[in-house]
């Protein structure tokens, strides 16, 4: 089996630690475990403390109930039997397309998304059927292109909601246009939702789970959690063969997650309405930076992102994106992504939910160079 190799991910081992600002990473700034016991109301000391008698078995190989009753609880009705923890959001997306995509099986991914959803399939064999996001439609999905890439054979649909990297949103009511094409060819739906979950309104943002039957929602404790250290994410599902399948599958390539890792998730999942207040904070105020300097800077263009914690800003010059970020990282100390890691060019993803002056001064210099080449 070969694979391509994953733009974005190895842009980010090779530049990240070389960053001054660091504009890249797209978790909103993460926080200490000190001040997540804080949060939870406990002495962190005292907290810390008492961990040094807990004997480093397997734990939970299927999670503790604690954990699973907290994913569940960020749905409208899944149970806790619905719910896998995996490695990670990335661990999530891989077991769920390993175990339910075969090779010779259709399906349709949008572009611009994570590059698991297409380079996976791929690798193994499956025809991936791109459906082009563009700026023009705001980066949503265009439903009549997906009613004509799907077929009797299509066997999954990928979406990533709320998009990385541009941010888009697709609301509910499209959300269930998208399940009824899916279920004319008895498709699944996978929903990469690691960025949802903070509304600008403080409205409940509905997941696939939530509205299709044969819809599978990847969600992590990484980007609206601030916890990307844990290395926990899950996939939920109603449906009974996506959960045995990738039960199957995870004895083989995961058997359970660490115990530390499941016990700092349930501390932060009973206590999500206080991380999120701290994040949407953090998110609202950056989103204004951002957009006050889009609107400021002419050299610059995007469409506003709605949700998450990225923008793709588009730079009025010919240089290629790579080169671009490259000349950033190494003259200014800047790091973004550039656009190519997308498949897109003439762009680059920010990462705006960091602290404020970081992002400010980051932007700065990005005007900098803009002026300087």
């Amino acid at each position: 089996m070969k694979i391509k190799i994953f733009k974005v991910e190895q842009w980010m081992n090779d530049y990240e630690n070389d960053a001054i600002y660091n504009l890249g990473e797209t978790c909103i700034d993460s926080m200490t475990l000190g001040e997540l016991i804080e949060l939870s109301g406990q002495n962190p000391e005292a907290y810390l403390t008492a961990l040094k008698d807990k004997r480093m078995t397997y734990g939970h190989i299927h999670g503790s109930p604690e954990l699973l009753k907290g994913i569940a609880s960020l749905y409208k009705d899944i149970l806790p039997s619905q719910v896998i923890p995996t490695h990670g959001a990335i661990g999530a997306n891989h077991q769920v397309i390993i175990s339910m995509i075969e090779p010779k099986d259709n399906m349709v991914s949008v572009m611009p998304t994570y590059q698991q959803h297409y380079s996976i399939p791929e690798s193994i064999g499956a025809e991936v059927r791109i459906l082009q996001l563009t700026p023009e439609n705001n980066f949503l999905l265009d439903l009549e292109l997906l009613r004509s890439l799907v077929d009797k054979n299509t066997k999954m649909i990928t979406i990533n909601n709320p998009n990385n990297p541009t941010g888009s949103w697709i609301p509910t009511d499209v959300m269930m246009e998208i399940a009824e094409i899916a279920k004319s060819v008895n498709a699944y739906i996978l929903s990469d939702e690691v960025y949802r979950g903070i509304s600008e309104d403080g409205s409940y943002m509905e997941s696939i789970a939530d509205i299709y039957e044969k819809g599978i929602s990847v969600g992590s404790m990484s980007k609206i959690f601030s916890l990307a250290g844990l290395r926990m994410g899950w996939i939920v599902s109603k449906d009974e063969d996506v959960i045995n399948a990738c039960l199957l599958r995870r004895d083989y390539d995961t058997i359970s997650c660490g115990q530390l890792d499941d016990l700092f998730a349930s501390l932060a999942l009973s206590n999500k309405e206080k991380i999120f207040d701290r994040n949407k904070k953090i998110l609202l105020k950056n989103r204004k930076i951002l957009d006050r300097w889009v609107n400021e800077t002419p050299e610059v263009s995007y469409v506003k992102p709605v949700a998450g914690t990225t923008a793709l800003v588009y730079y009025k010059n010919d240089i290629p994106s790579y080169e671009l970020c490259i000349k950033l990282i190494k003259e200014k100390g800047v790091l973004f992504t550039p656009g190519s890691c997308f498949e897109m060019e003439g762009c680059v993803r920010i990462g705006y939910a960091f602290d404020s002056k970081t992002l400010k001064d980051g932007l700065d210099k990005f005007t900098e160079l803009l002026r300087e080449i």
